[in-house]
Order: structure tokens, then sequence, then C-alpha cells
């Protein structure tokens, strides 16, 4: 982050020194991401120190959390107390946490599909739809979704097509589960599913999840970037206020 030689700045020194458009600033201050800036006589607007941190955690969070976040943190600094920007930052590192909760047990799934036992199998260790919903943690709706997209499709009994769910089918389903929870989007996976049946495809998938690994490692880095320019901003606010 900058370090700052003056209280007073034009637009276009924030947006230097942020990285960012002279647009991009007048834009964050209009959507309350930076305080109105102070107005000259003529009315050209002047900057401090505030605003530029502001600018700072603006980007930072936004590739933490995506715009629509950052912009609603920043501004609880300007407008609510600490105690619920903390709580906002707090709900940001936690859902990086369920993330890579997530991207892990997928990457165990995918390790887990060559080595599980398929042989053998009896009609009793089929299960129903709401049996493997339940097992999973998903909704049922969620189940006839991957059926339809050809992602799980289960055996159907007559006389009225009941679905029923071998072990292969479930454990492909929990395979679909878990890839969907670490951000694996359904038309990637029409193709890889097959091929993981197979014993084929692995690679694709551990380079997929690989991606996803740097994306989390990316954007947890991006909090951390951001919470000293937090700190300057609620430092700044907490004097303004006073």
């Amino acid at each position: 982050m900058t370090t700052l030689n003056s209280s007073s700045m034009r637009t276009v020194d924030v947006a230097r020194q942020a990285g960012c458009s002279v647009q991009q600033v007048r834009n964050l201050e209009r959507d309350g991401v930076l305080p109105p800036a102070t107005r000259t006589a003529a009315g050209y607007r002047i900057y401090g120190e505030i605003h530029l941190y502001s600018a700072h955690a603006y980007r930072a969070l936004a590739i933490g959390t995506g715009p629509v976040e950052a912009k609603r943190i920043v501004r609880a600094v300007h407008q609510a107390p600490t105690s619920e920007v903390l709580a906002l930052l707090d709900a940001a590192h936690a859902g990086l946490d369920r993330e890579r909760t997530d991207l892990e047990l997928a990457k165990e799934a995918v390790e887990a599909i060559s080595v599980e036992p398929i042989e053998g199998v009896r009609p009793p260790d089929s299960m129903s739809v709401s049996d493997l919903a339940a097992a999973l943690g998903v909704r049922t709706s969620a189940l006839r979704h991957w059926d339809a997209e050809g992602l799980v499709v289960p055996d159907r009994i007559p006389p009225r097509g009941t679905r029923r769910y071998t072990p292969a089918q479930a454990r492909d389903a929990r395979i679909v589960h878990q890839l969907r929870s670490a951000g694996y989007r359904i038309d990637p996976l029409r193709t890889l599913m097959p091929e993981l049946r197979h014993g084929r495809g692995s690679a694709d998938a551990r380079a997929a999840l690989a991606t996803r690994d740097a994306s989390i490692a990316t954007r947890s880095r991006a909090l951390l970037d951001a919470a000293a320019a937090l700190s300057a901003v609620l430092a700044a606010a907490t004097t303004t206020r006073t």
C-alpha cells in the first residue's frame, strides 16, 4: 500500500496511487465506498488519506470477496459500527474456509473413485432418491437435476419408474456432490463423469481442482492485504467522527 505524503489529493492522485481509473474513483464515491470528497470553491474534488485507504481496501477486497461484497464491507466502515465490519470480514474468511474444506473433500472423492469396490452388489444395497439425498445432505431436487443432466442416472423400477441408486451410482452422486461443492460446473462434469467411471479423467479433475485451490489462495491473500487498508480506514473514520 502506498505511503501518503499528502492529505490533500486530486481525483487523479487517488486513481494513480490506488491503481484504478479516475472514473472508478468517482464511481466508488458515488456508491458510498469512498466518503464524500471535500469540494473547492470551483467544485473540484479534494480527497484525503481516508479516501485512498478506502480505495486500496476496496480493490483488495474485490479480489477476495467479489466487487459487490467488497463495496458492502467498505461502506460499512463509513456507516456502521466496527463490530458489524468485523462480522462481515469474519464471514468472508469463513466462506473461504468452507471452500477449502469442500475442495479437500472433492480431492478425496476424485482419488477414491478408482478404488471403491462396486462388485458383489445385491439389490438390497440400492437406495431410494430420498435415502441418498439424506445421506449426501442435499435436496432430492438436486439428484433429479443431476439425473436430467446425465451426471448420475439411476435405475428405474416399474411400474412407476421409481428411482433406485446402486452403490456405484451412489458413489457417482457423492463425487458429483463434492465436485459441485468445490465449484465444478455442470457442463465440464458431463464430460468428466463418464471418464471417471472408466478410471480415466482423474488428471483433468485434479488439474481443475488445483486451479480452484490457486484461486482460493489468491483470494485469501487478498483478504490479508485488505486488512491493513481496512484498519487504516477504521482509524481514519474514528478520527473523523470524534
